[in-house]
């Protein structure tokens, strides 16, 4: 089969950072797994970590955890899906990743990809979709339809944002502000509907005072949370909840939440595959439940980009545009 492979960690503009490969099949299907041809995938930061950080150089790998496609055959106890399904997931991190023509994945983390949606635009959603819900309602404990509360997003504008974002807002009575630094991506931001915008690059401290005077009760911190932690344990109220996603590039000193017993909440989505743990068909019912709002048009699509076919000079692009720091949405790539 087709696959975009590495073997080493390179930097992106070398030509043998991603390479273009003929790999085995995967084999039949066991237990839960499901064989899916793949048919979109998109682009994620956790791609470019893994790649910059493989040690030592080795056989072929597959990065790729964001997909859509058909399935092709079922393991004997799959019960969700069926040959010829389309489906949408964000794979396993300790699994073959989805930049190759098929792809096992297990059932657990799958969910019907949404109708309204092509392969492409589907791909672009269950890495960050599934990240921003468990970061919401798993990590930091927020009730549907939670009222006169406030929530602030770092980072508002890429993958995670643009769909914490949406979800708070159809999902919770939050006030959503996010945070982004430039006009394009403070619009696309407002577009996908927080109460307000604030820009981020001199400070968060003023610029989220003027507009929640009485603080904050919940914080996603989806990039340098380094950077931000100290006015964000400042404008979190007492007993408020501090969720991050990122890896802070210097350590954090949590003794500051202390007076304010402030909570940290870390949210990596690839615990309960990496871990099968008891509730791991937690993500095949948010996928659904997500692919429902979608379809009735409550929550949209984040695809912003699409780099054409699958194919390694296209990754190289697509990594080096998100190693820029400067994307907004999602990239997605489709076809081999």
């Amino acid at each position: 089969m087709k696959a975009v492979a590495y073997r080493q960690s390179l930097p992106i503009d070398d030509p043998h950072s991603l390479l273009d490969a003929t790999l085995p099949e995967p084999p039949a299907p066991t237990g839960r797994d499901l064989r899916v041809r793949v048919q979109a995938v998109s682009v994620n930061p956790v791609d470019t970590k893994i790649r910059r950080n493989v040690d030592p150089a080795g056989a072929d790998k597959v990065l790729g955890w964001d997909a859509a496609g058909t399935v092709e055959a079922v393991g004997p106890e799959a019960t969700l899906f069926r040959p010829g399904d389309a489906v949408f997931y964000a794979g396993a991190i300790d699994r073959a990743g989805s930049n190759a023509e098929l792809q096992l994945v297990d059932e657990r983390i799958v969910g019907r990809k949404p109708a309204s949606l092509d392969f492409a635009q589907a791909a672009a959603l269950p890495l960050t979709a599934i990240t921003a819900w468990e970061l919401l309602f798993d990590r930091l404990g927020v009730a549907r339809g939670d009222q006169h509360k406030t929530l602030l997003v770092v980072g508002a504008a890429g993958g995670v944002g643009s769909m914490a974002v949406q979800i708070a807002r159809k999902l919770t009575g939050l006030t959503v502000i996010g945070t982004a630094s430039r006009p394009e991506t403070q619009a696309w931001v407002r577009q996908l509907g927080a109460h307000h915008v604030v820009d981020h690059r001199a400070g968060l401290l003023e610029p989220v005072r003027a507009v929640a005077p009485d603080g904050v009760d919940y914080v996603m911190s989806l990039t340098h949370t380094e950077q931000h932690y100290e006015a964000l344990v400042e404008l979190l109220n007492p007993q408020g909840r501090l969720g991050l996603i990122d890896d802070p590039a210097t350590p954090i000193d949590i003794r500051a939440m202390k007076r304010k017993s402030i909570s940290l909440h870390w949210e990596f989505m690839y615990t309960r595959s990496l871990f099968h743990t008891h509730d791991m068909l937690a993500q095949h019912r948010i996928l659904d439940e997500l692919a429902d709002l979608i379809d009735a048009g409550a929550l949209r699509g984040t695809m912003r980009e699409h780099y054409g076919t699958i194919n390694a000079a296209n990754l190289r692009r697509a990594h080096a545009q998100l190693e820029s720091g400067s994307t907004i949405g999602k990239i997605v790539l489709e076809g081999f």
